[in-house]
């Protein structure tokens, strides 16, 4: 994969972990802004029984007692208890993960009752006596002062009471220490109202209102980009150390391929300089031999390797004497074989060269011809090995395009006939094709 490639993953990995980080600030914002509103009323209010199935419940629960007044205000001579006490909390509890941050409800009496005491917070009671209603605040019912009160209010037992009508309310506003409500937790304010000795406050309805605050490290979308964003990390310490890794290897590589080159190119130096006519010609024929195998769709350390075991194909002609191998005249028999020799003794000299794989194939079988009619085995078709067949094309090529002891190169047109001729005799007719397509392309120099 290419860096180009590799570098917008990386920013368009860590862009989409950005989004979602945003997301979840976004979404728990919105979440935190939720004003929450439930009435509740009947025996879903007067229940001890928590209700786990909303986020915030909320319970009346009345306290067993014996208080009585006696309200005689006609003066009928009323001498038993006639009102009685309830005392009711309210057990408001969380059962999210979450904080509840603030919260108030709304008691609306459903008969006529006398409120006593409250407790835990700021009550605003809402009065209304013929038609004309009284709004007041009460810090603290438990020390309510009658005085400078437009509240309707009575006496009883030298204690004052506030009175409540059917549909009169109170909304109940937590002090600071209630607040925030924590994940699983409650709060307990309270009131003290006296009814009838026969009657109950069961009918009473609360409108209750809440919002939630949730920390945006406990949204599922904060903990898919934090994962997201440690693996994004691993995953690009992981690349930077294996391409620093890499880029050593490559250098070392690199150096190696240097050292190696040299040191076959110094090699190969001696054969060409036995011949003054041939000299340069290893490395030609390595060169075209790596065009072809790049056109065949060879890459990498194998096209090094077709070029270092090409660059080597003619290394048994160090083993041939200096008189034939530069002989200008025709060769007798006797001299043709020991040239021929040449194949096999370069496959003898690399055969410990291990590290090379085919190396002495591409030096054995350079000569083979595609019809069977060559040496040193007289191989044929693809029983030749491939890297020989494609030495064989390159050369021959080089052979007719540079100058030799006994002629002058050949021209352009007279390569390109003998390669098309020759085609499925000499050369594999694939590998000739692919030549002809390198001169046609001008990649290499031809005439």
């Amino acid at each position: 994969m290419k860096k180009k490639t590799i570098y917008i993953l990386f920013i368009s990995t860590l862009l989409i972990i950005i989004a979602f980080f945003v997301a979840s600030i976004i979404k728990t914002n919105i979440y935190n802004s939720i004003s929450h509103e439930r009435e509740v009323s009947g025996k879903d209010l007067f229940t001890s029984i928590v209700d786990k199935n909303q986020e915030v419940s909320i319970n009346a629960v009345a306290r067993p007692n014996t208080w009585g007044k006696i309200y005689d205000p006609l003066n009928e001579g009323i001498t038993e208890n006639n009102y009685k006490a309830y005392t009711i909390d309210f057990i408001i509890t969380n059962n999210t993960g979450d904080e509840v941050t603030n919260f108030k409800f709304k008691y609306i009496f459903k008969k006529d009752a006398f409120l006593s005491s409250a407790w835990n917070g700021e009550l605003k009671i809402y009065q209304n006596v013929n038609n004309n209603q009284k709004i007041e605040y009460v810090e603290d019912l438990r020390e309510y002062n009658p005085s400078g009160s437009r509240l309707e209010k009575v006496e009883i037992d030298e204690e004052y009471f506030i009175r409540m009508y059917a549909d009169d309310y109170f909304i109940y506003i937590p002090v600071d220490k209630e607040t925030p409500i924590r994940a699983h937790e409650e709060t307990k304010p309270g009131m003290i109202a006296y009814v009838k000795v026969n009657e109950n406050l069961e009918d009473s309805v609360i409108v209750f209102n809440y919002t939630l605050y949730r920390y945006f490290t406990s949204d599922s979308l904060f903990w898919i980009s934090f994962i997201g964003f440690i693996a994004w990390f691993i995953v690009l310490a992981i690349y930077v150390i294996t391409s620093i890794q890499t880029k050593k290897y490559q250098l070392r590589h690199e150096r190696d391929n240097e050292i190696i080159n040299e040191s076959i190119e110094t090699f190969t130096g001696f054969i060409d300089a036995k011949d003054p006519y041939t000299n340069g010609h290893s490395k030609r024929v390595a060169i075209y031999t790596k065009l072809i195998a790049e056109k065949m769709g060879y890459t990498g350390e194998e096209l090094d390797k077709i070029y270092y075991i090409a660059l080597l194909h003619d290394c048994g002609k160090i083993a041939i004497p200096d008189n034939i191998l530069g002989k200008p005249g025709k060769l007798t028999d006797e001299e043709f074989e020991v040239i021929k020799s040449h194949t096999v003794r370069g496959d003898e000299i690399l055969s410990s060269f291990k590290s090379l794989k085919n190396a002495g194939a591409g030096a054995r079988y350079h000569h083979e011809r595609y019809d069977g009619r060559g040496y040193p085995e007289g191989l044929k078709g693809e029983d030749i090995p491939l890297i020989a067949r494609m030495i064989c094309v390159a050369d021959a090529f080089d052979a007719m395009n540079s100058n030799r002891v006994y002629r002058q190169k050949r021209t352009s047109d007279y390569i390109i006939e003998e390669l098309t001729k020759n085609k499925g005799t000499q050369f594999d007719p694939k590998i000739a094709e692919i030549m002809l397509q390198l001169i046609k392309e001008g990649k290499v120099n031809v005439g």
